[in-house]
């Protein structure tokens, strides 16, 4: 090397020295407190809101970790700062966005001559963060960064560590107050030790299978920190806590990130084990879903999802889905649970379409108790309601459901699911056997099409609709009984075993209202019976509960069972009053009409009934009776004075005899049913004979 080279060299050595000792210099002795209000003012406008640190900035120099060879004698700076603050906007109510106790990084020397931030791990100390969205939309957590050309350096976060943090969440969109720390949980646990930990918790340890027959797959990072919340969501109590992955794992797409959580929201219970795909973007998840709550609707204020009023129930089962703007997808794959006393199994299907998102599936239940079925209607106790958190009472002496239909939540969604009971558990007196139906819910209309139930041997089948459009709601009804065997209507009573009749029926009415008792108080439309062969006590009709017809049929024929060769009804219903247009008993004693009107609207009842004894046996069947008053306390009695005896006849058989014709067709359905039912049609095509002597009373 020349003489000059050697110049070079040494110059330029001594330069460098000066230079780093210049550097270390400035590191340990120079105020880095002095460069705050410069930085501060930098922070801000780059941000766009209020930045500064109120605290001490320091600037330190250490070995880099890990670092082997000539690397290790380059040192990294080494950054403090205490006590940051980042202002909220004018409108926010709270006036910081973001504090933080205390931020340390350190930064690595050599990637800043090419231009790169690499920064190893940033720790933060009581980390605290203030979100808020308005009612238009607006959020404090959207920063207006200032429009410019894309920055030459590139930033690298390899990790972030705190020991503990807080999240304030308030929503006037969603109605929501909420609170949650942040801790690390000391070490990461494994997914597998948390799901194991779920099911032995969960009232059912069998896990659930999804369509693949896997569980929710196991993501390649643990659980790295804890999480508890608590506040209101829409009016109501929420609370929780649970574990997630890491933060800096939220970034990467690619890693499954794991999730478990734990949330009570008023009476309704959530529990969820698995991964989510990309969480940054909620790109797809995969989950392991319990619920449990008071009753299915309550649902809704977390999903707006609607679904029917139910008793308690608990469903374990595979939750899995995609998020996709205008296109969202998701299945609750293969659960099982129960639903009041009824086992419950199936698959659903959730999709986010436009005008209405759409539920679709099929839910089957081996064993349902009849009883459960009652909150859909209003129809359950007031114990059961006061359970699923139903204020509504049912008004003092009345008996008709008057619990309303929520219709408002219709027109929120569509649904098609198919439901099938396969076995239903009931009282004696009340033999079905099984349900099966299609429900169909578009635009606020709902339809259950077909809604048929399997009874003593036969069917009740039918389609109902509900117009919820409509206010009041519109409603109809159509629904035909055929080939009921009595013998399996009446399986305790040996007096039917010898029956080889059946019952026959048609129904088809329509209403407006809200609810039960006000569909049936405006109902217009036509009820037909017939039935043959069978008998009747009051016995057998107190076993069905049926105890205005078992006080009338006491005060009739006493305690024995009487043989009845033909029974007909044809009811006329107009604006709730359910008017007799024929109805007749074919007996062995004794041939009775019932004529009068049921007023459904009002709940009242205003019947008589007109024995005519066949033969001299039984002349205290000449006498009337009156069935009157509430459906809730009915009034039965014998009708006294001449002149009602005298115009027994105008409420006699005669005239019976017009409908007729809209009963022949139910004879069709049995040819034993047409036979049995002759002699009874011909006697109201005939008419009364008068008496030839005055009818003895009861």
């Amino acid at each position: 090397m020349g003489r000059v080279g050697k110049w070079l060299l040494g110059g330029s050595a001594a330069l460098l020295g000066v230079v780093l000792i210049g550097v270390v210099v400035i590191a340990t002795q120079f105020d880095w407190n002095r460069a705050r209000p410069w930085i501060d003012a930098k922070v801000t406008q780059a941000l766009g809101r209020p930045f500064r640190i109120e605290g001490d900035l320091t600037l330190g120099w250490r070995r880099p970790p890990g670092e082997t060879g000539w690397h290790a004698w380059v040192p990294w700076p080494q950054f403090s700062a205490n006590r940051i603050v980042i202002g909220n906007p004018s409108w926010a109510k709270q006036t910081q966005f973001a504090t933080l106790d205390r931020i340390d990084f350190e930064v690595a020397a050599l990637p800043l001559l090419d231009k790169r931030i690499e920064i190893p791990v940033i720790h933060l100390v009581n980390p605290a963060l203030d979100l808020e969205r308005r009612k238009d939309g607006s959020n404090n957590w959207t920063f207006k960064l200032p429009a410019g050309q894309p920055s030459a350096w590139q930033l690298q976060l390899n990790d972030l560590a705190f020991a503990k943090g807080s999240v304030s969440y308030r929503d006037e969109l969603l109605a929501a107050d909420l609170k949650a720390t942040v801790d690390t949980l000391g070490k990461p646990i494994a997914f597998g030790d948390v799901l194991k930990q779920q099911e032995a918790l969960s009232r059912r340890g069998a896990a659930p299978k999804s369509a693949d027959g896997a569980l929710p797959a196991a993501p390649t990072q643990p659980y790295a920190l804890g999480l508890t919340v608590q506040g209101q969501y829409k009016g109501t109590a929420l609370s929780g806590e649970g574990k997630v992955g890491g933060l800096l794992a939220l970034q990467d797409a690619a890693r499954l990130f794991p999730v478990q959580a734990r949330l009570r929201y008023g009476d309704t219970q959530v529990v969820v084990v698995g991964t989510l795909s990309d969480p940054l973007h909620l790109a797809a998840l995969d989950l392991r879903l319990w619920l449990s709550g008071a009753s299915l609707s309550h649902l809704y204020a977390l999903t707006g999802i609607t679904l029917p009023a139910t008793p308690p129930y608990a469903t374990d089962g595979h939750l899995t889905g995609r998020w996709q703007a205008g296109a969202s997808h998701f299945q609750y794959q293969h659960f099982t649970g129960r639903v009041g006393s009824s086992d419950l199994a199936g698959s659903l299907s959730y999709e986010d379409r436009v005008p209405r998102p759409r539920l679709s599936g099929e839910l089957v239940s081996s064993q349902l108790r009849f009883v459960d079925l009652a909150p859909l209607i209003g129809a359950d106790s007031k114990a059961s309601k006061q359970q699923r958190g139903d204020t509504s009472v049912q008004p003092a002496g009345k008996v008709l459901p008057t619990e309303q239909f929520q219709t408002e939540r219709w027109r929120s969604i569509d649904a098609d699911v198919r439901f099938t009971g396969q076995r239903i558990l009931r009282p004696a007196s009340l033999p079905i056997q099984n349900l099966q139906t299609h429900l169909l819910l578009q635009d606020g209309v709902l339809r259950l099409d077909p809604l048929r139930f399997g009874v003593a041997g036969g069917t009740l089948d039918g389609k109902l609709q509900l117009n919820g459009r409509q206010a009041p709601m519109q409603g109809r009804i159509d629904m035909s009984a055929r080939h009921v065997k009595l013998k399996q209507l009446f399986a305790t009573q040996k007096a039917m075993q010898s029956s080889l009749g059946e019952l026959q029926g048609d129904a088809a009415l329509s209403a407006t209202g809200n609810s039960v008792a006000a569909l049936l108080g405006s109902s217009n439309g036509e009820v037909k019976l017939l039935m043959h062969d069978g008998a009747i006590s009051g016995t057998l009709l107190e076993e069905a509960g049926l105890n205005i017809a078992n006080i009338v049929v006491y005060k009739l024929f006493g305690d024995k069972t009487v043989k009845i060769h033909c029974a007909a009804a044809d009811f006329v219903a107009s604006h709730g009053q359910l008017d007799s247009r024929m109805a007749a008993i074919d007996t062995e004693d004794a041939l009775v009409s019932l004529s009068g009107r049921i007023d459904l609207a009002r709940e009242r009842l205003n019947l008589t009934v007109k024995p005519q004894a066949k033969g001299l046996r039984l002349l205290s069947l000449r006498s009337p009776l009156y069935v009157r008053g509430s459906f809730a306390k009915p009034d039965v009695g014998v009708e006294t004075g001449m002149l009602l005896l005298r115009g027994g006849a105008a409420l006699g058989l005669v005239l019976l005899a017009p409908p007729l014709a809209a009963l022949l067709p139910l004879t069709a359905l049995s040819p034993n049913q047409g036979e049995a039912c002759q002699d009874l049609f011909a006697q109201m095509r005939k008419g009364p004979s008068a008496p030839s002597a005055p009818a003895a009373r009861r």
